[in-house]
């Protein structure tokens, strides 16, 4: 956990940085680095479910291939 913490930590930083370098703004570096990675993490979960559905056919194809599965 503590690792996901620091990486947390790490992201929210550089989203804020780089909204603050872009624009002058700590309003803009703040905001960015609430959003950005709130967005991030919705996309995340998105492509988690999608690679699991991938990995699950990739398995099932070749418990097929290998005769595991009667069918």
């Amino acid at each position: 956990m503590t690792k996901t913490f620091s990486f947390a930590a790490v992201h929210f930083s550089v989203a804020f940085a780089v909204g603050y370098l872009m624009t002058g703004s700590i309003w803009v570096g703040g905001a960015m680095a609430l959003v950005e990675p709130a967005c991030n993490t919705v996309a995340f979960h998105f492509h988690e479910k999608v690679w699991s559905r991938i990995e699950r056919r990739r398995r099932l194809r070749t418990a097929a291939r290998d005769g595991l599965l009667a069918g």
